[in-house]
This record gives structure tokens, C-alpha cells and sequence, in this order.
């Protein structure tokens, strides 16, 4: 694990922890357009109220907001700094996003808005070390680890070559030859094991990975090469469909910003 602030510098309080599978960010919000994230997000309100506005659905208000994976939505804090933890939906039981998504909204609501901030408080004086797993995430901000999915290893291996970022750039032909399959019988166990499309699977993954130079000084042609995307215009319009911002809008807001990482290989740097 990457136990420094990206950057060599001093703990700032605003901060991201990314995981393979997992992510807290707390810092600036910005003012973005609807997003459609591939993650499971738990938007908490450091001080005031959020608003969160789902694509065809009502707007709901409070101090804790919930967006399942790849809905669009608009969310808008009245404070400039906002909390923000996500899961890759992947990596957990079929079934429990969404009981996660009930408790988190219904009677104990408040215990979660409590103790996802009193962790938030805790993390800059956290010595980070080698134990931040899935289960130790989980624990930190929910109380308890979340039960894993079991995935074929097929599609696990997969998994593993789209999230390593280096080499080629991984495609279905060539995973489902390692699979030993054709590949639209490759492309089909992906999707029913994943509950998403081997291609937006990975297009969404190429933007998370992203979060790990936000606050660095890159040429982001240079970085949207290194990612896999085709050209900067594929960049762009990715960046800006994922998150909601222009992929400079997110660098020039994380100048501050503290990012620590466990697990994660395949970095680059130019």
C-alpha cells in the first residue's frame, strides 16, 4: 500500500482511500452535471443538508443519500465539502446493495450519517498500513464487512486483467480466448455474473481508475493513453458521462487532496 499522500505531502483534510473494491473521497463537490457512476455511492453531508436529484425520479433531501450503480443523477451539497463512499457492485452478494441501500436509508440512518463522519475525523491520524481489505473498509464505515460474491474465475480473471492497466488494452476477444470460450458465450457469462456488460464494465473501470492521479500535475492525453482510452475526445466524454465533470474540472478541484491506496498496481506516471 501507497502509506503516503500521492503527492509526498502533508495530510490535508480533504482526503480520498481507494481500494480495488472500495473508495472514500471527502473533499470538494464541485458543481457537476448528472453523473451515471458504475459504483454503489453513500453521499453524507459534512455539515447542512444534500439534494439528490435520480434521472426520472422524485428529488430527495437529508444529511445521507444513496444512488445505485449507473443511474444517472445530480447531487448538490450546501456545503462546499462533501463525503462520499462507494462500492463496486461486483464485489458484493447479489442482493445486498440494495438491503444495504434500505438500512442506510431507513431508522438507523442517523447511526450511519455518525459514524461515517467519525471516521472521516479518524482517518487523518490512521496509520495506514497493509490491512485496508474489503471486510476492514466495510467495518470502518458500516459496522460490519459486507458478504462478498462468489464469481466464476473465468470471469474473476478477467476482472483481474481489466483493472490492471498495463500492457494492452484488454478486449472480450482476448479474454474470452483465456477463458477457453467463444466469445459470445464469454460475453454472456460476464454479464450474468457481473450484472453488466463486459463493455461498460470495463469503460467504467478505465474512469475509476482515473481517481489515483487527481491530484497530480499529468498531460491528460498522455494519462488518457496510459488509461486505454483511443483518444482524448473518447476521454473527455467518458470522464464527463462518469462523473459529471470535465476531466480538468476534477484535477484542478484535488490540488489539496490527499489519496492513499491499498492494493492497487498498474500505476503510471508521465
Amino acid at each position: 500500500m501507497d502509506a503516503r499522500p500521492a503527492d509526498g505531502s502533508r495530510e490535508s483534510a480533504h482526503l480520498m482511500l481507494i481500494t480495488p473494491e472500495r473508495v472514500f473521497y471527502a473533499g470538494l463537490l464541485g458543481r457537476p452535471r448528472r453523473r451515471s457512476s458504475g459504483a454503489f455511492h453513500v453521499y453524507v453531508a459534512i455539515k447542512g443538508g444534500l439534494r439528490l436529484a435520480p434521472e426520472g425520479e422524485r428529488e430527495s433531501h437529508g444529511e445521507l443519500l444513496v444512488a445505485p450503480p449507473y443511474l444517472a443523477h445530480a447531487v448538490a451539497s450546501e456545503y462546499r465539502t462533501v463525503i462520499c463512499v462507494t462500492l463496486e457492485p461486483e464485489t458484493v452478494r447479489v442482493g445486498v446493495i440494495e438491503e444495504l441501500a434500505k438500512r442506510l436509508s431507513g431508522p438507523d440512518q442517523a447511526f450511519f450519517v455518525d459514524r461515517i463522519r467519525a471516521a472521516y475525523a479518524w482517518l487523518p491520524d490512521r496509520g495506514f498500513g497493509d490491512d485496508i481489505t474489503s471486510a476492514a473498509f466495510d467495518g470502518m464505515f458500516f459496522g460490519e464487512a459486507l458478504p462478498a460474491r462468489a464469481l466464476d474465475s473465468r470471469v474473476r480473471h478477467a476482472i483481474a486483467q481489466i483493472t490492471s492497466f498495463s500492457g494492452e488494452p484488454v478486449t472480450a476477444a482476448s479474454c474470452a480466448a483465456t477463458a477457453g470460450l467463444s466469445q459470445s458465450r464469454f460475453l454472456h457469462l460476464f454479464k450474468e455474473e457481473t450484472g453488466i456488460s463486459f463493455r461498460s464494465f470495463r469503460a467504467w473501470k478505465r474512469a475509476r481508475h482515473l481517481l489515483h492521479y487527481a491530484n497530480q500535475d499529468l498531460n491528460l492525453a498522455h494519462l488518457a493513453q496510459d488509461i486505454g482510452y483511443p483518444d482524448s475526445s473518447h476521454f473527455s466524454h467518458s470522464i464527463r458521462r462518469f462523473y459529471g465533470l470535465k476531466p480538468r474540472a476534477i484535477f484542478s478541484g484535488s490540488r489539496d487532496l490527499a489519496i492513499y491506496r491499498s492494493g492497487v498496481t498498474g500505476l503510471v506516471a508521465r
